[in-house]
């Protein structure tokens, strides 16, 4: 047709393009070759990047909006291209500056296309599809847009000329995490490397904590929350929550222990005590056996090894999903605390010359456990090590595509911002971010506001150089695959028509009943196994497996296939989304007719898998893998020790287990014909088949536990060690830990040493500090002005007269050297109650002293005053409402940045500030940076909002101290909201806690790991403050670091009516409701009647078991 070669040329692409997009004749190839067509070029990133699982909903869209849609763009497309008024010559005339305008445009070319195009249905479907792909790239390229300026103004910052290791393009940033790119993995003698580095390690005792949710924590401490996690006969594939990162956590611990070195390995997890799961989860310690430790038995000691250890946290009787954990996290990390803090002194008294040996690392897997390690890193100021396994944002991504369900939708599910958000704060808090596979990095990670490649490549060079980042810090993200015990394997040599012969010394055993369980479905049972390991869920993709093996008469005469798909005892008592995924499966058998042919055993053992990946080898069978997406695939690992060839998706981990191995082929997940001819090629190729088993045999070494565990003990090492410390000022920073919870404290003397008074209430230094060790000079006056202080508040302590209605002076003469004075309480008020005005708290405080009046007089009963307010304005408040600073044991302060104790001497001024609670959350504050940064954005905010010169936020100086940095909110409706001023300084690698307070009209920037419920772990860790024995009143709403004083061991008092009116404001601020967060059904939380009394809050009390009627 005349007039439309442009056409033709789109069409003829859209004819060539195949399913060999990605072989060596690709576009991008040629145009190395001098042939390179834009237009074929074009078409191919269009249709590969167009999904077409969902041409369903598309033809939905069709019905609705065919005729719309296309009168109203037909109109719009011929309108841009000069028809409507010039004609044909007009038509000539745009052909020229089409080119650019047409990637701009799309989706109207596609329309026009439509038209013009005899394979109607797929340029329909493709262009009405658009919608769907065209929100998740209008996101991609907000959050490239948001990126690209948060690193010009970090640059911008860090006015030093860039190096030429901080220059460098994209690609060449890829490369920039972790190791270096290579094409494999070094060869080395596993066996000799591991005997030296063996002999580097004796002498040292590290302690770590794994924590998974399910499962776990680590002297190491590995943690990890949800699931059912136990160290023998693992239930995997139960449910979502128990599937191969269960596996993955349990092994590292029990490995971490066999290693020289490491002394202790303490995994935590949730205690599950239900008639619904086996006993043993309710167990509260299990020691894991180690596999292979017969060279280390010399180095166990009375309390060495590793172990899972239970705490309860959460619904005592019933087992729950991980989308449910989120409010019950804070109670976890309380019981954590209380166990690391045990098990340090306990460990101290064994192998640390007395001082607690606290853990080198908190390593957390899974958002929750992340989550949960960054608290527990900031309460014992230790290094923190994150696995994420499975990224919130890369499930929100897909699910959105997918267009089943909406955001809000997607939400309720999934509680799916409150898990991105938990992923952002580990980012924020870990030295050390490990993955599998880079493919994690480049295409997960670099989804988060917090982590930035090329960012990320210039800090790091500028640290290599010594130069400062300007409070700018970023994780380092380490590749280290998954290792695995290969001990115990011998890969099967004999075949289903010769087996292999026994003789006196090795008799030929029985076949394990699994063999059995499946050899019964076939009805040729010597076929070539193809063998799936995977739970029934459908980002698993075994529906297309079974099509892929349906479609393809010749792979159905040659093999049989092997479903394992977890165990059940009956669909209609398996979630929903298995029993979908099994029942389509099923259809699919009998759609196919594939009876005899395929098995799908209802019930194994954890300690069946091996036998069963033996009886795949045996019948020269392969492992096939066909998940959408594999963030790692053990799987892979263990069927290719086992002498499986292996074939798997080319998405995610797989392509770097296959870039090792070479022990297979890699298929698109989506393409059943992919598949079809890959299992194939090897099952009918025996040459093929014996080189990959053969290759995938010799290189497995690489993935063993010791190489993987000394790569991550090599890595722990780089960190910077941090433990609770806390050092005395009179012997030169002599470091002399604390003493345990419950033990007497030292002498006066020695305890005020880490303690500085503050005579006026509030320090004098310039706000925004980014040097935070002071000069020698300043440090020698501050130590003799410290110690006249002590010895001056000391007599005044020995001295001072009992007088009526003081609330410490029980037993005055044999308590005198215990401070603070919280340690001598039964029980501590906190008082935490967010009110805009002064007013307001003065009338909660006179109503609670009011309802414990006697045990206040009595002395049993302490008080701490915790609000967003600066120590100056608690001063002028309590000397407005005629209270005295001995009405208060402590006071946090700034939103939990400050902490002050009240003095006993008047003479000395009213406060102390403990100046070492500085040192304990200072970990990664911005200083001058990070003030920097705020002050362009307050300038931002008002150029952008204001006129005629109204200001909407100030910098509020005289509020701002060297952890504090203050803002005043003029016009609360006009400013960013807090989720997006977050997402701004995460994309410029600041790290902060910020706070929205006092109705919004103020905002407190601190420390990262700095909140008021974090002050309250740091007293029990300091002064033994059992946090069980702790009461925090609030009211309805407050201040956004809210949700954090509700939940964990300590009990709490909802005033019902109190900052009920800063509800809409806080709950605006959030990327998730309060709901998904705060238990609903928690014993320690009770609530008073609204228009509340004295009388009322005593009520409440006395429902907690804190008070006697």
């Amino acid at each position: 047709m005349a007039g439309n070669d442009w056409i033709n040329s789109y069409l003829e692409a859209i004819l060539d393009v195949g399913p060999g997009l990605d072989d060596v004749k690709s576009s991008l190839l040629l145009r190395e070759r001098g042939r390179f067509s834009p237009t074929r070029y074009f078409v191919e990133e269009v249709i590969t990047g167009f999904d077409e699982t969902d041409l369903h909903r598309s033809w939905i869209r069709v019905l609705i909006y065919a005729l719309t849609c296309t009168l109203v763009l037909v109109f719009l497309t011929l309108k841009r291209l000069g028809v409507r008024r010039r004609g044909i010559q007009g038509w000539r005339t745009c052909v020229g500056g089409f080119g650019t305008w047409l990637v701009r445009k799309s989706r109207f070319i596609f329309l026009f296309i439509l038209f013009f195009n005899s394979n109607l249905n797929k340029a329909l479907l493709f262009y009405l599809s658009y919608p769907i792909e065209g929100e998740a790239v209008q996101r991609m390229a907000k959050r490239r847009q948001e990126r690209e300026r948060g690193r010009r103004e970090a640059t911008a910052d860090m006015s030093e000329d860039l190096s030429e290791g901080e220059k460098g393009d994209t690609v060449s940033d890829l490369s920039a995490h972790g190791d270096s790119t290579r094409p494999r993995l070094p060869r080395i003698n596993s066996v000799d490397a591991m005997e030296t580095w063996a002999s580097q390690q004796k002498g040292k005792k590290l302690y770590i904590v794994l924590i998974r949710h399910e499962l776990n924590f680590s002297y190491l401490y590995p943690c990890s929350l949800h699931g059912l996690i136990r160290g023998e006969n693992m239930e995997l594939g139960r449910d979502s929550d128990t599937g191969g990162q269960v596996k993955y956590v349990v092994e590292l611990a029990r490995a971490l222990g066999s290693m020289p070195g490491v002394y202790r390995v303490d995994l935590l997890t949730r205690q599950v005590s239900s008639p619904d799961v086996d006993w043993s989860y309710g167990e509260p310690t299990e020691m894991l056996t180690p596999r292979n430790s017969e060279d280390f038995m010399d180095e166990m000691g009375e309390s060495s090894g590793s172990y899972i250890i239970r705490i309860p946290f959460g619904p005592k009787d019933k087992y729950i999903p991980k989308e449910l954990l989120w409010p019950h996290i804070p109670e976890f990390v309380d019981g954590a605390l209380n166990h690391i803090i045990q098990m340090s002194n306990v460990l101290g008294e064994q192998v640390g010359g007395g001082k607690p040996v606290w853990p080198i690392a908190i390593h957390g897997h899974y958002a929750d456990a992340g989550d949960s390690a960054a608290l527990l890193s900031g309460a014992l100021n230790v290094p923190m090590l994150f696995t994420g396994h499975s990224l919130g944002r890369d499930k929100l991504e897909q699910l959105l595509k997918q267009a089943r369900l909406s955001r809000d939708e997607i939400n309720t599910t999934y509680k799916i911002m409150r898990r991105i958000e938990a992923e952002e704060l580990s980012l924020d808090a870990s030295e050390i971010v490990i993955t599998s596979t880079r493919q994690e990095i480049e295409e997960q990670w670099r989804l988060y506001d917090g982590f930035d490649p090329i960012l990320e490549r210039k800090l790091r060079a500028r640290i290599k150089r010594n130069v400062s980042c300007y409070g700018r810090f970023t994780p380092r993200m380490a590749i280290i695959p998954p290792g695995m015990e290969f001990h115990h394997i011998i890969p099967q040599d004999g075949d289903m028509d010769g087996e292999t012969e026994g003789n006196e010394d090795h008799p030929s055993s029985p076949d394990p009943p699994i063999w059995s369980e499946i050899m019964r479905f076939f009805t040729n049972p010597r076929k070539p196994m193809l063998l799936a390991l995977a739970r029934p869920d459908p980002k698993k993709n075994i529906t297309t497996l079974v099509k892929a093996f349906g479609e393809c008469r010749p792979l159905r005469e040659l093999a049989n296939l092997t479903l394992i798909m977890g165990n059940r005892d009956g669909i209609d008592e398996m979630s929903s989304t298995s029993a979908s995924v099994l029942l389509s499966v099923i259809k699919l058998i009998d759609k196919y007719d594939l009876y005899g042919q395929v098995a799908y055993p209802k019930h194994h053992k954890q300690s069946d898998v091996p036998d069963i990946y033996r009886l795949a080898a045996k019948t020269k069978g392969v492992f096939i893998n066909p998940a959408f997406i594999e963030p790692f695939g053990l799987t892979l690992i263990e069927a290719a020790a086992h002498g499986l060839p292996l074939v798997a998706t080319k998405n995610g981990g797989p392509v770097d287990i296959h870039r090792v191995l070479d022990n297979g082929l890699l298929i698109d997940p989506h393409d059943q014909h992919s598949i079809a001819d890959a299992l194939l090629k090897l099952v009918a190729d025996k040459q093929l088949w014996a080189k990959c088993r053969q290759n995938g045999l010799k290189n497995i070494h690489l993935f063993s536990w010791p190489e993987h565990c000394k790569s991550y003990l090599t890595r722990i090492a780089s960190c910077k060690p941090r433990h609770p410390h806390w050092i005395r000022d009179d012997d030169g920073g002599e470091t002399s830990e604390s003493d345990s919870p419950g033990d007497s404290l030292r002498d006066i003397q020695d305890i005020s040493l880490n303690l500085k008074f503050s005579m006026d209430g509030e320090k004098n230094e310039s706000s925004g500090n980014d040097n935070y060790s002071e000069s020698e000079g300043n440090t020698a006056d501050r130590s003799s002005k410290l110690e006249n202080a002590v010895l001056a508040w000391t007599k005044g302590v020995l001295k001072e007269p009992r007088r009526a209605g003081s609330t410490d002076k029980a037993d005055q003469n044999t308590s005198a050297g215990k401070f603070p004075a919280l340690r001598r309480r039964k029980h501590i008020f906190v008082i935490s109650v967010d009110y805009d005005t002064t007013t307001g708290l003065l009338e909660t405080t006179r109503k609670i002293f009011e309802a414990v009046g006697k045990e206040k007089t009595e002395g049993s009963i302490g008080f701490i005053l915790s609000t967003s307010l600066t120590i100056s304005e608690i001063h002028s408040f309590l000397v407005s409402g005629g209270l005295s600073p001995n009405d208060f044991d402590a006071f946090i302060c700034n939103s939990g940045s400050d902490l002050y104790y009240s003095t006993l001497n008047p003479e000395d001024g009213p406060f102390v500030v403990d100046f070492y609670y500085h040192s304990h959350i200072e970990y990664r504050w911005g200083g001058e940076g990070l003030r920097k940064t705020l002050i362009r954005w307050v300038t931002s905010i008002t150029d952008k909002k204001a006129g005629s010169g109204e200001k909407i936020v100030t910098a509020a100086e005289q509020l701002s101290t060297n952890y504090c940095y203050a803002f005043r909110v003029h016009n609360p409706g006009m400013v960013t909201p807090l989720k997006e001023l977050r997402k701004l300084l995460r994309i410029q690698a600041l790290r902060c806690h910020v706070i929205y307070c006092q109705n919004d009209t103020r905002i407190n920037v601190i420390p990262v790991l700095a909140s008021r419920s974090q002050a309250l772990r740091y007293l029990y860790l300091r002064w033994g403050v059992e946090l069980s024995k702790m009461v925090v009143f609030v009211g309805e709403c407050g201040d956004t670091d809210y949700e954090g004083l509700l939940g964990g061991m300590h009990k709490s008092v909802i005033l019902k009516g109190v900052c009920s009116s800063a509800k809409n404001q806080v709950h605006a601020n959030r990327s998730y409701p309060l709901s998904d967060v705060v238990p609903s059904d928690s014993p320690n939380i009770v609530q008073t009647p609204e228009d509340f009394t004295s009388s009322d809050v005593r009520n409440s009390l006395e429902s907690l078991g804190l008070l006697k009627a």
